[in-house]
């Protein structure tokens, strides 16, 4: 089992889901992609974060994000479970769960650690790229519920620099301003960046968000 790093890309799978079979990188198309694993069905905590991405449907709509989840339960779990999740979370779940009972995507993402639990999920996530290459990573363990506010602040941070030559700096959201990249000079700088640069320090200069009218 190789380790899966930044940059590298997504591994390939088939699977069954609720949703029926999908192959991974045909289901993503040309969308970015949130795949993310939880430890067990008809669990308090994946219950409300399973009802808490349905509720933001539209937050990763706008993003051109697609969201599929997993868990080694199977298919006939998955859809009681959904109900609870629907009447509980007052939401319809409506992105596939990988039903990974043999544990072969799991294998393949590294999300089983066995330190933690030899058979169930930690919860990981990894967020994948409109050209199918790993963008982040973070795993939170079973006790910990996901912040799903920070995934989206990360996706915005991530399509943002992907098409622009700057980075964003810490507890940056959408709409602040951004970190002009060191490799451009601060004259470059000042004709790539119409809206305006504010050296601080040769090395720390700031631009308005440069992707907003």
């Amino acid at each position: 089992m190789a380790t899966i790093r930044l940059g590298d890309e997504a591994p390939n799978f088939t699977a069954q889901t609720s949703e029926g079979e999908i192959n991974f990188h045909e289901w993503l198309g040309d969308s970015w992609g949130i795949l993310f694993s939880h430890p067990a069905d008809y669990t308090p905590v994946c219950t409300t974060e399973l009802g808490t991405v349905s509720k933001y449907t539209e937050e990763f709509n706008k993003r051109n994000v697609k969201v599929m989840a997993l868990s080694v339960d199977g298919l006939e779990s998955h859809h009681g479970w959904i109900k609870d999740i629907n009447e509980t979370q007052n939401t319809t779940v409506n992105f596939p769960i990988i039903a990974d009972e043999d544990g072969k995507v799991s294998e393949l993402y590294d999300m089983i650690h066995p330190n933690a639990d030899s058979k169930l999920t930690v919860r990981s996530v990894f967020v994948i790229g409109n050209d199918k290459k790993v963008k982040l990573i973070i795993t939170y363990p079973a006790s910990t519920g996901r912040n799903f506010d920070e995934l989206l602040r990360v996706i915005d941070s991530l399509q943002l620099t992907a098409y622009h030559k700057v980075a964003t700096p810490a507890n940056w959201k959408h709409g602040e301003d951004v970190v002009i990249s060191p490799a451009i000079s601060t004259e470059d700088a000042k004709g790539i960046f119409t809206k305006g640069v504010n050296e601080i320090k040769p090395y720390l200069r700031m631009t308005p968000q440069p992707n907003l009218d």
